[in-house]
């Protein structure tokens, strides 16, 4: 996705985009962009795409948890997120890169990603690990720029994060912050999931770039967002794969294994 100006983009569906204002991008190698810049993010052709899907009513209608918990996982859209931030801890650290891709049965239906002017300077550690600098931020948008337009990409999906404590954390302390309700979600850990389907002897551990490389996921994560939350997506997709040949199809069946599914209320 390529943002610019004072546009973010939030790309919903392969054909259509919403834009909240205030917003600056960058392209290639954090350079800004020198003026408006719009590029449409559309799955490949191996990908896939379903022309559609744009109908479905998933991102219209408010679903109960009973109806996600029934649904089978083919059926449901999943709002994948991934967050870069300048620590670990909401109450001391602050957001400096938020994306979400959207994927249902298995398929990317739109992204969403976005920098964040933090107000505050990026540690020199944080810098280096995720290549994000006080100078690509300058004119990136402040929080309540982008948050709002996260939210809505995300309704009506299961949120997903690797490690989603930390993600979701952070992203509720800054609904509180900005002064947004928090929504009521149902949000799956793809690492407590990894941890009830992987074996031992598959992978020494759970971590993303673990997995992702383990089931040659089509993006290797890189602590950026984008790319993380797309890894996280292909990972998702392959442990659901999984998850049926086990016979779990819904999410209520998920329920008897620990922190892997919880409820995400305000």
């Amino acid at each position: 996705m390529s943002v610019g100006g004072s546009t973010v983009v939030v790309v919903t569906r392969p054909t259509a985009i919403a834009r909240a204002t205030g917003g600056h991008g960058y392209g290639s190698g954090g350079v800004p962009l020198a003026r408006p810049e719009l590029a449409l993010v559309k799955p490949t052709a191996a990908e896939g795409t379903e022309a559609g899907s744009a109908g479905s009513g998933f991102a219209e209608a408010e679903f109960a948890e009973l109806e996600f918990a029934e649904a089978e996982f083919a059926e449901l859209e999943f709002a994948v997120i991934d967050l870069e931030t300048t620590g670990w801890s909401p109450g001391v650290a602050a957001i400096t890169e938020i994306a979400a891709v959207r994927v249902r049965g298995g398929r990317r239906q739109g992204e969403f990603a976005s920098l964040v002017n933090p107000g505050v300077p990026v540690p020199q550690g944080i810098e280096d690990l995720t290549g994000i600098s006080d100078w690509m931020l300058a004119s990136a948008p402040r929080l309540p720029a982008v948050l709002p337009g996260l939210l809505e990409f995300a309704d009506g999906c299961v949120l997903v994060a690797h490690n989603a404590p930390f993600d979701v954390g952070f992203l509720r302390a800054a609904c509180s912050e900005c002064g947004l309700a928090w929504p009521r979600f149902t949000v799956l850990d793809t690492v407590m999931l990894a941890r009830q389907l992987m074996d031992p002897d598959e992978v020494p551990d759970c971590k993303l770039g673990t997995l992702a490389g383990f089931f040659r996921a089509r993006t290797a994560p890189s602590h950026r967002a984008l790319a993380d939350a797309r890894a996280t997506a292909d990972v998702l997709g392959w442990l659901i794969r999984r998850l049926t040949h086990h016979g779990i199809q819904t999410l209520d069946q998920l329920r008897a294994w620990p922190d892997v599914l919880t409820s995400s209320t305000t």
